[in-house]
Protein backbone atom coordinates (compact mmCIF):
# COMPACT_ATOMS: atom_id res chain seq x y z
CA UNK A 1 0.00 0.00 0.00
CA UNK A 2 1.09 3.31 -0.75
CA UNK A 3 1.43 5.79 2.10
CA UNK A 4 3.27 6.65 4.86
CA UNK A 5 5.24 3.39 5.31
CA UNK A 6 7.29 4.67 2.09
CA UNK A 7 8.30 0.91 0.84
CA UNK A 8 5.70 1.00 -1.75
CA UNK A 9 7.33 3.97 -3.34
CA UNK A 10 10.91 2.93 -3.13
CA UNK A 11 11.05 -1.25 -2.55
CA UNK A 12 11.30 -3.83 -5.76
CA UNK A 13 9.83 -7.19 -5.77
CA UNK A 14 11.84 -10.42 -6.24
CA UNK A 15 10.49 -10.42 -9.89
CA UNK A 16 12.11 -6.09 -10.43
CA UNK A 17 8.80 -4.79 -10.08
CA UNK A 18 7.59 -1.73 -8.48
CA UNK A 19 4.84 -2.49 -5.97
CA UNK A 20 3.55 0.73 -7.10
CA UNK A 21 3.40 -0.61 -10.72
CA UNK A 22 -0.16 -1.20 -10.23
CA UNK A 23 -0.95 2.24 -8.46
CA UNK A 24 -0.28 3.56 -11.80
CA UNK A 25 -3.65 2.07 -12.70
CA UNK A 26 -5.76 3.20 -9.51
CA UNK A 27 -5.17 -0.15 -7.92
CA UNK A 28 -3.37 -0.30 -4.55
CA UNK A 29 -2.61 -3.31 -2.47
CA UNK A 30 -4.92 -2.19 -0.08
CA UNK A 31 -7.62 -1.27 -1.96
CA UNK A 32 -9.36 1.96 -3.60
CA UNK A 33 -6.92 4.60 -4.20
CA UNK A 34 -8.91 7.35 -2.59
CA UNK A 35 -9.94 4.98 0.69
CA UNK A 36 -7.31 6.44 3.24
CA UNK A 37 -5.96 9.94 3.53
CA UNK A 38 -2.18 8.70 2.60
CA UNK A 39 -3.20 7.67 -0.93
CA UNK A 40 -2.64 8.69 -4.16
CA UNK A 41 -6.15 10.57 -4.12
CA UNK A 42 -4.85 11.98 -0.86
CA UNK A 43 -1.75 13.26 -2.87
CA UNK A 44 -3.61 14.33 -5.65
CA UNK A 45 -5.81 16.51 -3.21
CA UNK A 46 -2.78 17.83 -1.39
CA UNK A 47 -1.73 19.00 -5.16
CA UNK A 48 -4.43 20.26 -6.07
CA UNK A 49 -4.41 22.38 -3.07
CA UNK A 50 -1.16 23.34 -3.48
CA UNK A 51 -1.56 24.34 -6.99
CA UNK A 52 -4.47 26.46 -6.10
CA UNK A 53 -2.99 27.97 -3.30
CA UNK A 54 0.00 28.96 -5.89
CA UNK A 55 -2.36 30.18 -8.23
CA UNK A 56 -4.54 32.62 -6.06
CA UNK A 57 -1.42 34.14 -4.58
CA UNK A 58 -0.04 34.48 -8.25
CA UNK A 59 -2.91 36.25 -8.78
CA UNK A 60 -2.89 38.63 -5.72
CA UNK A 61 0.74 39.45 -6.82
CA UNK A 62 -0.70 40.37 -10.51
CA UNK A 63 -3.63 42.82 -8.28
CA UNK A 64 -0.98 44.13 -6.32
CA UNK A 65 1.34 44.81 -9.15
CA UNK A 66 -1.36 46.27 -11.15
CA UNK A 67 -2.75 48.58 -8.86
CA UNK A 68 0.85 50.07 -8.12
CA UNK A 69 1.17 50.84 -11.66
CA UNK A 70 -2.03 52.15 -11.64
CA UNK A 71 -1.55 54.49 -8.95
CA UNK A 72 1.65 55.68 -10.33
CA UNK A 73 1.64 55.72 -13.87
CA UNK A 74 -2.18 56.60 -14.09
CA UNK A 75 -2.62 54.54 -17.43
CA UNK A 76 -1.23 50.79 -15.94
CA UNK A 77 1.61 50.47 -17.89
CA UNK A 78 5.11 51.47 -16.43
CA UNK A 79 6.88 54.44 -18.23
CA UNK A 80 9.74 54.30 -19.55
CA UNK A 81 12.72 57.01 -19.25
CA UNK A 82 12.49 60.33 -17.57
CA UNK A 83 10.14 62.11 -20.42
CA UNK A 84 7.41 62.12 -17.74
CA UNK A 85 8.95 63.25 -14.70
CA UNK A 86 10.54 66.47 -16.16
CA UNK A 87 8.91 69.90 -15.00
CA UNK A 88 7.57 71.85 -17.01
CA UNK A 89 8.92 75.53 -17.28
CA UNK A 90 6.64 78.18 -17.28
CA UNK A 91 6.67 80.51 -20.36
CA UNK A 92 8.45 83.73 -19.70
CA UNK A 93 6.24 86.41 -20.53
CA UNK A 94 6.72 88.56 -23.47
CA UNK A 95 8.28 91.87 -22.99
CA UNK A 96 12.06 93.90 -23.07
CA UNK A 97 14.81 91.98 -24.81
CA UNK A 98 15.94 90.73 -21.27
CA UNK A 99 12.69 88.78 -20.40
CA UNK A 100 11.40 91.60 -18.35
CA UNK A 101 7.75 92.60 -19.02
CA UNK A 102 8.01 96.19 -19.69
CA UNK A 103 5.89 98.56 -17.71
CA UNK A 104 4.20 101.72 -18.97
CA UNK A 105 5.76 104.70 -17.21
CA UNK A 106 2.52 107.36 -17.32
CA UNK A 107 3.37 110.67 -18.22
CA UNK A 108 1.21 113.66 -18.16
CA UNK A 109 -0.18 113.87 -22.07
CA UNK A 110 -1.00 117.41 -21.43
CA UNK A 111 2.11 118.86 -19.99
CA UNK A 112 4.03 116.87 -23.53
CA UNK A 113 1.90 119.00 -25.60
CA UNK A 114 1.76 122.04 -24.26
CA UNK A 115 6.04 121.81 -23.85
CA UNK A 116 6.13 120.48 -27.25
CA UNK A 117 8.47 123.25 -29.03
CA UNK A 118 6.63 121.46 -32.58
CA UNK A 119 2.90 122.14 -31.82
CA UNK A 120 1.82 125.34 -33.06
CA UNK A 121 0.18 128.41 -30.61
CA UNK A 122 -3.17 127.98 -32.38
CA UNK A 123 -3.86 124.38 -31.23
CA UNK A 124 -2.14 124.63 -27.45
CA UNK A 125 -4.48 127.55 -26.79
CA UNK A 126 -7.49 125.55 -28.70
CA UNK A 127 -6.25 122.95 -25.88
CA UNK A 128 -9.02 123.15 -23.34
CA UNK A 129 -10.54 120.82 -20.95
CA UNK A 130 -14.06 120.39 -21.82
CA UNK A 131 -15.44 119.60 -18.21
CA UNK A 132 -13.74 120.45 -15.29
CA UNK A 133 -10.18 119.69 -15.58
CA UNK A 134 -11.05 116.40 -18.49
CA UNK A 135 -9.45 117.22 -21.52
CA UNK A 136 -10.43 115.67 -25.16
CA UNK A 137 -7.00 113.87 -25.28
CA UNK A 138 -6.49 109.99 -25.59
CA UNK A 139 -2.98 108.57 -24.50
CA UNK A 140 -1.54 105.11 -25.30
CA UNK A 141 1.86 103.43 -24.45
CA UNK A 142 3.65 101.03 -26.52
CA UNK A 143 6.96 99.73 -28.74
CA UNK A 144 7.20 101.79 -31.19
CA UNK A 145 10.89 102.72 -31.58
CA UNK A 146 12.66 100.02 -29.30
CA UNK A 147 13.63 103.24 -26.56
CA UNK A 148 14.38 102.65 -23.29
CA UNK A 149 10.80 103.28 -22.15
CA UNK A 150 7.49 102.30 -24.15
CA UNK A 151 6.15 105.65 -26.77
CA UNK A 152 3.48 107.37 -26.09
CA UNK A 153 1.20 108.07 -28.47
CA UNK A 154 -1.27 111.15 -27.87
CA UNK A 155 -4.36 112.05 -30.06
CA UNK A 156 -6.44 115.69 -29.27
CA UNK A 157 -9.76 115.56 -30.24
CA UNK A 158 -13.29 117.86 -30.35
CA UNK A 159 -15.28 118.13 -27.17
CA UNK A 160 -18.38 118.32 -29.05
CA UNK A 161 -18.05 115.36 -31.70
CA UNK A 162 -14.87 113.75 -30.34
CA UNK A 163 -13.04 114.41 -33.89
CA UNK A 164 -9.83 114.04 -34.03
CA UNK A 165 -7.52 116.97 -35.40
CA UNK A 166 -4.24 115.77 -33.99
CA UNK A 167 -2.01 113.17 -33.34
CA UNK A 168 1.49 113.06 -31.93
CA UNK A 169 4.21 110.31 -31.00
CA UNK A 170 6.56 110.96 -28.33
CA UNK A 171 9.64 109.16 -27.67
CA UNK A 172 11.97 109.24 -24.29
CA UNK A 173 15.66 110.10 -24.72
CA UNK A 174 17.83 110.46 -21.59
CA UNK A 175 15.51 112.26 -19.28
CA UNK A 176 12.75 114.05 -21.54
CA UNK A 177 10.25 112.46 -24.47
CA UNK A 178 10.83 113.81 -27.91
CA UNK A 179 8.17 114.43 -30.26
CA UNK A 180 9.14 111.75 -33.27
CA UNK A 181 5.90 112.21 -35.46
CA UNK A 182 3.09 114.16 -36.09
CA UNK A 183 -0.13 114.42 -37.94
CA UNK A 184 -2.51 117.37 -37.47
CA UNK A 185 -5.36 116.97 -40.00
CA UNK A 186 -9.32 116.88 -39.59
CA UNK A 187 -10.63 113.41 -38.35
CA UNK A 188 -7.16 111.71 -37.77
CA UNK A 189 -6.19 108.89 -35.24
CA UNK A 190 -3.18 106.72 -34.38
CA UNK A 191 -3.19 103.72 -32.59
CA UNK A 192 -0.31 100.98 -31.55
CA UNK A 193 -0.77 97.96 -33.41
CA UNK A 194 1.94 94.92 -32.72
CA UNK A 195 4.89 97.43 -33.10
CA UNK A 196 3.44 99.81 -35.82
CA UNK A 197 1.79 103.23 -35.93
CA UNK A 198 -1.23 102.88 -37.66
CA UNK A 199 -2.90 106.18 -38.24
CA UNK A 200 -6.20 106.73 -40.00
CA UNK A 201 -7.47 109.66 -41.47
CA UNK A 202 -11.55 110.08 -42.13
CA UNK A 203 -11.92 111.16 -46.17
CA UNK A 204 -15.38 113.20 -45.99
CA UNK A 205 -16.92 114.27 -49.61
CA UNK A 206 -18.37 117.87 -49.69
CA UNK A 207 -21.84 117.70 -47.34
CA UNK A 208 -21.05 115.13 -45.41
CA UNK A 209 -22.20 115.14 -41.85
CA UNK A 210 -19.22 114.71 -39.29
CA UNK A 211 -20.82 111.67 -38.23
CA UNK A 212 -20.94 109.79 -41.57
CA UNK A 213 -17.46 109.99 -43.50
CA UNK A 214 -17.24 108.79 -46.76
CA UNK A 215 -14.20 106.76 -46.53
CA UNK A 216 -11.31 106.51 -45.06
CA UNK A 217 -7.06 106.02 -45.37
CA UNK A 218 -5.78 103.54 -42.95
CA UNK A 219 -2.12 103.90 -43.31
CA UNK A 220 0.76 102.11 -41.46
CA UNK A 221 4.28 103.59 -40.38
CA UNK A 222 7.51 101.63 -39.11
CA UNK A 223 10.31 102.61 -37.30
CA UNK A 224 13.43 102.91 -38.93
CA UNK A 225 16.61 104.16 -37.78
CA UNK A 226 15.32 107.37 -36.35
CA UNK A 227 12.09 107.97 -37.89
CA UNK A 228 9.01 106.70 -38.96
CA UNK A 229 8.17 105.47 -42.51
CA UNK A 230 5.39 104.59 -44.40
CA UNK A 231 5.08 100.77 -44.75
CA UNK A 232 1.12 100.15 -45.77
CA UNK A 233 -1.38 102.43 -46.91
CA UNK A 234 -5.18 100.73 -47.32
CA UNK A 235 -8.67 103.25 -48.59
CA UNK A 236 -12.15 102.07 -47.67
CA UNK A 237 -15.21 103.66 -49.41
CA UNK A 238 -18.12 103.24 -47.00
CA UNK A 239 -21.52 101.93 -47.82
CA UNK A 240 -23.81 105.27 -48.97
CA UNK A 241 -26.70 102.78 -48.05
CA UNK A 242 -26.51 103.95 -44.40
CA UNK A 243 -26.72 107.80 -42.56
CA UNK A 244 -27.72 110.49 -45.22
CA UNK A 245 -27.21 108.39 -48.61
CA UNK A 246 -27.23 110.22 -51.61
CA UNK A 247 -24.36 112.14 -51.25
CA UNK A 248 -21.94 113.75 -52.92
CA UNK A 249 -19.07 110.79 -53.37
CA UNK A 250 -15.11 112.17 -52.42
CA UNK A 251 -12.78 112.14 -54.94
CA UNK A 252 -10.48 109.65 -54.69
CA UNK A 253 -7.64 109.81 -52.32
CA UNK A 254 -3.91 109.66 -53.69
CA UNK A 255 -1.64 107.17 -51.03
CA UNK A 256 0.21 109.67 -48.88
CA UNK A 257 3.88 110.85 -49.90
CA UNK A 258 2.83 109.92 -53.58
Amino acid sequence: MRGLDGEADGSRDDDGRHDGDSDRHGLGSGGDSGSGPDGAGGRRRRRTVKAASITAAAGLVALGLSMAACSTGGTGSRDEGAAGTHDVAPAAPSGSADGEPRSAERVDPIALLKADPKIGSRLKADLKPCVADAYPVDASYGNLTDGPAPDVVVNVMTCGDAVGIGTYVYRKQSDRYENVFMAEDAAVYATIDRGELVVTKQVYAKGDPVAYPSGEDVITYRWSGNRFTQHDWVHNDYSRAVGDGGLEEPAPSEPPGS
